[in-house]
């Protein structure tokens, strides 16, 4: 970025020519004086031997210093400089051409060329390039998402109540005010616990630059710069005009700049990362292999036996990762599977219970209420109008 020019910035390399008083109208009586023509290409490096006075005569002009030739800082030249000895020095066009002079009574001698400034204007490092999906959830109680990957990045903000994040085996418990990123490609799942309705906000998006991957699958509780970000964006939402979606991507970006920022510390882990992946790997597999075959006749061993391990060591992981047995997690799948054929409207309730292979119809139409607190009849009075 270029520097503004002004006597504390460039102490290290010089003064700046006065702009008031005599001293700003007295011509320069320096021997040595050279007119310079500035174009865009690679430009003379010189070391000042003397005091050198410096200005730009037409057009806007870059003046870059070193002490070492290595380490420029680049200064809009918008008023005469005195670079004092031992200062190397580049003049450049800002845009286009410019005109530059310079005077010395020791003319500065000519070190080579070094190639152009280059992303001298200020540009993004790091930005949210597209937004899919923003919603804001309101669940029912107790509701159980069986899981997705998508080539998107996603946040899940926690706005009231508490929600289960499961990615990668890791189930986070996540709070009013908390907020986890999956990454893209990355399976989760959600769930609430029985009897709480969460509401929360999810928005799937793409983002460039150095990328979000310190921060994917961790539970932070939302610094208090980021909640008002995000309650912007749902107001933009709500009365959208022709610039909300700007607002929207830049809002976001705010966001996840200060997430990235702030110095939420990841969930403690006695474990050491090899073994934390082993285990998350094994959970992965598992559900997946339960959600496509969520229409068999499953069972605890037989879940085990796909993914090569004993029935004990699967029950094992899943109540010390999830909090829930992996028949618990069978059965849950499966209720929220009959959601899904209830509101296909077509099939009866006693083909969807041998469907999912429960022992009768009224042995599924129990866990149904036991579960959602309603019985299959009235879900379907509600989803069907």
């Amino acid at each position: 970025m270029i520097c503004n020019l002004n006597q504390m910035s460039f102490q290290e390399y010089g003064v700046i020519h006065p702009e008031r008083g005599p001293e700003a109208r007295r011509s320069k009586d320096l021997p040595n004086t050279q007119f310079l023509s500035l174009t865009q290409g690679p430009v003379q490096v010189y070391y000042t031997r003397s005091d050198t006075w410096i200005c730009c005569r037409d057009g806007a002009t870059v003046l870059s210093v070193s002490l070492d030739n290595r380490h420029y800082a680049h200064y809009y030249l918008d008023k005469p400089v005195y670079v004092k000895p031992g200062v190397y020095f580049c003049l450049s066009p800002f845009l286009g051409e410019s005109t530059a002079e310079f005077s010395a009574s020791m003319s500065p001698s000519q070190e080579g060329q070094r190639d152009p400034v280059k992303n001298l204007s200020v540009r993004h490092n790091f930005q949210v390039d597209a937004i899919y999906t923003f919603f804001y959830q309101e669940k029912e109680q107790g509701f159980f998402f069986p899981g997705e990957s998508h080539p998107m990045a996603e946040l899940t903000y926690v706005d009231q109540g508490t929600l289960h994040s499961v990615a990668d085996g890791q189930d986070l418990r996540l709070e009013q005010g908390d907020l986890v990123l999956y990454a893209p490609d990355q399976w989760h799942m959600q769930y609430a616990d029985i009897g709480v309705a969460p509401r929360f906000i999810s928005i799937s998006f793409d983002v460039s630059g150095p990328g979000l991957s310190p921060v994917y699958n961790r539970k932070f509780k939302v610094p208090p710069t980021v909640t008002p970000l995000l309650e912007r964006m749902c107001r933009e939402q709500e009365s959208p005009d022709d610039f909300s979606n700007d607002m929207l991507l830049h809002l976001l970006s705010m966001a996840l700049l200060e997430l990235l920022r702030s110095d939420a510390a990841p969930a403690a882990k006695v474990e050491t990362a090899r073994t934390v992946h082993s285990e998350n790997e094994i959970i992965r597999r598992a559900q997946q292999y339960i959600t496509a075959n969520i229409r068999s006749k499953l069972s605890v061993p037989m879940v085990a036996k796909n993914v090569d391990v004993s029935p004990s060591y699967l029950t094992a992981l899943f109540r010390k990762n999830m909090q829930i047995s992996p028949g618990e997690y069978i059965r849950r799948m499966k209720l929220q599977e009959s959601k899904q054929m209830i509101r296909e409207n077509n099939m009866s309730f006693t083909d969807i219970a041998a469907a999912l292979h429960y022992s009768t119809v009224h042995h599924f139409s129990r866990q149904f209420k036991e579960k959602f607190g309603i019985t299959p009849t009235e879900y379907a009075r509600s989803v069907r109008g």
